[in-house]
């Protein structure tokens, strides 16, 4: 599959851009070039208008002139069969303010967002936004006039406190009032338990659930070596570590809580994305991609 310009994708050359909805230009545009027009073999970027014939489909649906063009079979799609509500809900907790490498989780999950809106936004979906910590923060209701309030919300908000995802599950839930997608950015600071939980929630609704798993590159490898004290970002408790003594540990337990939540969480019936903020932002636009196409089809 063709890759983007990694310029268009590189959290770190991004993080320059001040501008959102600027970012998100750049990053949308930048994809769907190096896609050259085609997700798939047999499919369309304008999903949004057609998709490719399945068995039993109604035969009245084909689009008789693309065929004639592609000798492909395609399906015609209405408004109502492919347009979405796509609410984006953002963890704000102080966890999410962590960057080793100048791009904190924080503003890698508000360039994702941004971008995803964007491609939504330009697919005909109603795109809102909620950020949360303990509870839900801002609020921005799924609209297709929302983009761009939902563009200076992500903007302004901050990340800080404590967080946990029960509470603003629940509220996500009764706020989803037809099915839709829900795509979820966070962390995963919690047990996997825990995170089931809230996908349980967050599903019962009928909800297609995407998550968005965020990891700094210093997490991930435990790069460091001088002894220091590491602070928790919100507990506040203070621990005093010789790197050299709880790397092995550390790396062990990292991996194993990750491969529990990607379990948990896919059990649970959510599409479980785990994304590194060094890696440029084509994973996340795949999945993100994929799960419409799939749930384009089912239609």
């Amino acid at each position: 599959m063709p890759a983007a310009p990694a310029s268009f994708l590189d959290p770190a050359l991004l993080a320059r851009i001040s501008d959102l909805a600027l970012l998100a230009r750049t990053v949308v545009d930048g994809f769907m070039h190096g896609q050259h027009r085609s997700l798939r073999r047999g499919s369309s970027t304008d999903f949004a208008e057609h998709r490719s014939y399945q068995p039993g489909d109604d035969l009245r649906r084909i689009d008789w002139r693309l065929l004639g063009r592609t000798d492909r079979f395609y399906m015609k799609e209405f408004e109502a069969d492919t347009n979405a509500s796509v609410l984006f809900a953002l963890d704000s907790s102080a966890s999410m303010d962590y960057g080793s490498k100048g791009v904190t989780k924080y503003d890698y999950g508000r360039f994702l967002i941004a971008s995803l809106a964007w491609l939504s936004q330009a697919q005909g979906d109603r795109v809102g936004l909620a950020t949360f910590t303990g509870d839900i923060v801002d609020v921005v209701p799924p609209s297709a006039r929302h983009l761009q309030l939902l563009l200076h919300t992500l903007g302004r908000s901050k990340a800080s406190g404590a967080g946990t995802l029960a509470r603003p599950a629940e509220r996500l839930a009764h706020m989803t009032t037809r099915a839709g997608i829900l795509v979820l950015v966070t962390d995963c600071y919690e047990s996997p338990e825990d995170l089931a939980r809230a996908a349980d929630t967050l599903r019962m609704r009928g909800q297609d659930l995407i998550i968005f798993h965020v990891v700094d590159a210093a997490e991930r490898d435990f790069p460091f070596t001088a002894a220091a004290t590491f602070e928790d970002a919100e507990s506040k408790t203070r621990v005093a570590v010789r790197p050299d003594d709880l790397r092995k540990r550390y790396l062990e337990s990292s991996r194993s809580h990750h491969a529990a939540v990607a379990k948990r969480l896919t059990a649970s019936g959510a599409d479980y994305v785990r994304v590194d903020t060094d890696q440029p932002l084509d994973r996340a636009l795949h999945a993100y991609l994929d799960r419409r196409l799939a749930r384009s089809r089912v239609r």
